[in-house]
């Protein structure tokens, strides 16, 4: 399963510098200058879980297999993106393709680095953005909401109901408030996707400080922080400066002795991987053997041939059951012959919802 998040923000406020951290390589060429990234950079990267680690110590697993998310770095967007300005309309276009969006803000001052509106100002850069968004996705639900009634008029009642729907998103939009704040029916889900509106995706506010504010903030995070309570969004605050530094550094001992000295506990960008992955609606099981041990990404909610599917169609199509051994289990217990002997493995059918965390074994027969 592909999930990806798109890395969006007004120019110079580090968004490049943050996704090559994020990505650990120099594929996006970070520049004190609008619309240095021109063609959008993708990077997958594994999934931070400790949980993986000690499965794999366990399981005398040979490999480690983390589960992963995309990040796509989208140009810089400008006032007026929504009406083509700065080359908007194709970045616009980039924004649509992903499933959930990374909003950097920049918070730091520094007269070396300039600012596109002229002065640092979190909220207002994030309004700029989420603006520009909202008149774009009225621009399309305009014409989309035309093209469909046309096609009601024959007396299609899904059509209709569509059309009433897209009107109730539309009267919303025109409010000043995103797409996501509307709430969906399940029998409308699908058709809402197919709008491919991109304030209907989660939003992810990042903090980009200076270093001396990366591990309590600063006034504009505190701002920001309001911001992202009062719109049901999360924010998490990061130094990209910092998160470049770490990304060059060799081993994982070099990387935590400098965290260590800056009184951090871990990178800014394992904040932002977990924060994309719970925004995303997702969750983790795990498969453990002496090949390897590897985590599944799943729906929150998934059932087991479903989240068997993920593995290989064939699991999904034949799935006869589900072995199935908590995590917390698993590791009391240690490992899966310790899970038998103590009763703690499971065997769960077709309607078995999966747990973050489960150690799952599929039984199937194609």
């Amino acid at each position: 399963m592909g999930f990806n998040c798109g890395i969006v923000g007004l120019p110079n406020v580090g968004k490049s510098t943050t996704f090559n951290a994020l990505t650990a390589t120099a594929a996006a060429q970070a520049a004190n200058f609008p619309f240095c990234t021109i063609e959008p950079n993708v990077g997958r990267v594994g999934v931070p879980d400790t949980r993986l680690d000690k499965l794999a110590e366990i399981g005398k697993s040979q490999n480690i297999v983390p589960t992963q998310l995309e990040f796509v770095d989208i140009a810089g967007l400008v006032k007026g993106a929504s009406k083509g300005e700065g080359l908007g309309n194709k970045f616009l276009s980039n924004i649509r393709q992903v499933d959930a969006i990374i909003h950097v803000l920049r918070c730091f001052e520094d007269e070396n680095i300039t600012h596109v509106e002229g002065s640092v100002d979190p909220v207002r850069d994030a309004d700029i953005i989420e603006t520009e968004l909202m008149l774009a996705d009225l621009e399309s639900l305009e014409r989309q909401i035309d093209s469909m009634s046309k096609k009601a008029k024959s007396g299609d009642k899904e059509l209709k109901s569509q059309v009433e729907f897209m009107t109730k998103i539309r009267d919303t939009l025109n409010e000043g408030k995103p797409a996501r704040t509307v709430e969906v029916p399940e029998d409308m889900e699908k058709a809402v996707r197919e709008l491919f509106l991109m304030t209907s995706k989660p939003m992810l506010y990042v903090c980009n400080v200076l270093e001396s504010d990366a591990e309590k903030g600063n006034a504009m995070t505190e701002k920001v922080a309001s911001m992202a309570k009062e719109k049901k969004s999360e924010y998490v605050i990061i130094c990209a400066e910092i998160e470049s530094q770490i990304a060059q550094l060799g081993s994982e001992d070099e990387k935590k002795e400098f965290l260590e000295s800056l009184g951090l506990e871990e990178p800014g960008l394992n904040k932002i991987i977990r924060a994309g992955y719970k925004l995303l609606g997702l969750e983790t099981y795990f498969t453990v053997g002496p090949k390897e041990a590897r985590a599944w990404t799943i729906p929150v909610g998934a059932k087991a041939p479903q989240a068997a599917g993920v593995i290989h169609t064939d699991f999904e199509r034949g799935f006869i059951r589900a072995e199935v051994i908590a995590f917390a289990d698993y590791v009391a217990c240690g490992g899966e012959q310790g899970a038998k002997d103590h009763g703690k493995l499971r065997s769960e059918g077709k309607d078995y919802t999966v747990a973050d965390g489960d150690v799952i074994l599929f039984r199937f027969n194609v």
